[in-house]
């Protein structure tokens, strides 16, 4: 999996990613947005210098998915997924799966905690972050439900006291 960082010259890609997930928006009770909406919302996400928009893209170079995330947010140290979304027709190939590895073998230094939110009533995307080791954390059911997973100290972290590498738990 590879991760190519969104400008906003990336937007109809986006989109084109949006339309190839229709059920996704379906679940949620809305449309598809069109071309200048997506562009409107990129350009509002890459105001917010803790926001990371990516498109994902298989070995093959093949665009499958998006990946939406903040830094920092709601607490220092969280990095809350927005959106992970792969297109309908590359689903149950486990590239959310490896886009989530991913980015777990990226992250910024400090990110202790990884959260993501499942929107409404959507038991196959529980059972996704669950798979993931995502464990229930916050029920703000109906809108969504949210999961948490602890992110543990990875080898050549420096430490944030004494500023040495420390070992894997």
């Amino acid at each position: 999996m590879n991760a190519t960082p969104l400008a906003l010259h990336h937007a109809p890609l986006l989109h084109t990613l949006y339309t190839a997930a229709p059920g996704y928006f379906a679940l949620l009770g809305t449309r598809v947005p069109s071309l200048k909406e997506v562009e409107r919302d990129v350009e509002i996400a890459l105001l917010d210098p803790r926001r990371r928009l990516e498109l994902l893209h298989d070995h093959d170079g093949q665009l499958v998915g998006s990946l939406d995330y903040k830094l920092d947010y709601p607490q220092e140290g969280d990095l809350t997924i927005n959106l992970l979304l792969i297109r309908e027709d590359r689903q149950s190939q486990r590239l959310g799966e490896a886009a989530m590895r991913h980015l777990e073998g990226r992250l910024p230094p400090g990110i202790r905690r990884v959260l993501a939110s499942v929107l409404g009533d959507n038991p196959r995307g529980a059972r996704f972050w669950e798979r993931l080791g995502f464990a229930f954390t916050v029920d703000a059911r109906p809108v969504m439900s949210w999961y948490a997973k602890p992110v543990h100290t990875r080898l050549h972290d420096p430490d944030p006291v004494l500023n040495v590498s420390v070992a894997s738990d």
